[in-house]
């Protein structure tokens, strides 16, 4: 099984570094790996509806470049489904046993991702209604696919 992130940005907090680098160690076990970042559009602080689009379309396109034909995409959106750790495992078994085995999860920017990447997406999930930084949130969904596979695993680790 194969995993791939696509970000918007780069990272740049050491913390969320180290945090990351533990948990792809922990998750070659279960697959190969593969986190990409694709970079954001500089977008002041006030824009038009349309210069919002055109700076999400910009970032949609090199994130869509990212992404291979026979990806299952997971868009990560706050309007997507509410999952549990529970049943994102079984999301991800249930897939593999369908035969998929290269699974994409999308962060998009500040402004969040663009129509064509909804479209092209399997599937929109949303870690609750809160509010994260993109930075943070690529951790917590890190954490949560090594979680997946010791659910899948009957190993011990999720409580």
């Amino acid at each position: 099984m194969k995993i791939k992130i696509i970000a918007v940005g780069k990272l740049k907090e050491k913390y969320l570094k180290q945090g990351i680098a533990e948990y792809q160690k922990r998750l070659g076990a279960y697959c190969k790996f593969e986190m990409i970042e694709v970079a954001d559009e500089k977008a002041p602080e006030t824009l038009s509806d349309a210069e919002m689009t055109l700076v999400k379309q910009k970032e949609g396109e090199r994130i869509l470049a990212k992404v291979g034909e026979q990806d299952y995409v997971y868009a990560l959106v706050i309007k997507g489904d509410e999952i549990t750790s529970e049943s994102f495992s079984e999301s991800i078994e249930k897939m593999s046993i369908q035969g998929k085995s290269n699974f994409t999860f999308i962060i998009g920017g500040s402004l969040g991702l663009s129509e064509e990447v909804l479209h092209r997406s399997n599937r929109q999930i949303s870690f609750g209604r809160m509010t994260y930084p993109h930075q943070l949130m690529r951790l917590i969904l890190f954490e949560q696919i090594y979680r997946c596979f010791r659910i899948m695993k009957n190993e011990p680790y999720h409580k």
